[in-house]
């Protein structure tokens, strides 16, 4: 009957709703196999780049996302990172679990402040996604073993969400990584030099890369360099 309190146990089994977005078909059908044998998940999409999974999130019902972010973004972008920080800062949106191969762990930190909720990598147990998309619909933080490896190499491991990026800082780094001085920054988006440099230490900061070198290897990771 319409208006019903659902109880606990009717929410458990209900299904998950997920979209799989990869470029590589092989990746993308296998990760589907995969889901399709788990009994509480539905696939209700997939995607073999952002456009068309920017399309299928505005005409399909999901609970979850799970996206690789090397495959081709929108407005001539290399990457889905930009279009998932888009997405995480929208209210409400799904959860979404990056599958990567990436082990950098500044990259993967970045990813955490972004807001994803689990990141698994593409060389663990075909089970750490599932567990990973379980943990994510239960409001919890997913780290497969290979990335939990890779953050722990980084001196201070990140607390996940300690700090996602404004639109500010985004837009003030996207400039930096592209070549833009901070003097040419602070003019184009008609902002004082010294809020700009702030603006682009706070992201430093956040994102957990320390030197110019770090945020180089960081942007070119992500396809912004």
């Amino acid at each position: 009957m319409q208006g019903m309190p659902v109880d606990k146990t009717t929410k458990m089994t209900q299904k998950i709703r997920v979209i799989v977005a990869d470029d590589h078909d092989c990746v993308r059908v296998g990760v589907i196999r995969l889901l399709q044998a788990a009994p509480r998940i539905e696939i209700v999409g997939e995607a073999p780049d952002t456009q068309t999974l920017a399309e299928l999130l505005d005409t399909h019902a999901c609970d979850v996302v799970v996206s690789d972010i090397g495959m081709p973004g929108m407005d001539g972008a290399s990457n889905v990172v930009s279009f998932l920080r888009r997405l995480l800062r929208a209210r409400p949106h799904p959860c979404v679990v990056v599958l990567t191969m990436i082990c950098h762990a500044h990259m993967l930190s970045g990813l955490l402040h972004l807001g994803v909720s689990g990141i698994v990598d593409k060389r663990d147990t075909a089970t750490s996604l599932i567990d990973a998309i379980e943990a994510a619909i239960s409001g919890g933080v997913y780290l497969s073993d290979w990335v939990r490896v890779a953050i722990g190499t980084s001196d201070a491991p990140p607390q996940p969400r300690a700090g996602v990026l404004s639109a500010r800082e985004w837009e003030v780094f996207q400039l930096y990584v592209q070549g833009l001085a901070v003097h040419e920054i602070a003019t184009r988006l008609q902002r004082s030099g010294k809020t700009i440099s702030t603006q682009k230490r706070s992201a430093m900061r956040k994102l957990g890369l320390e030197t110019e070198n770090d945020l180089i290897d960081y942007a070119r990771q992500i396809g912004l360099a």
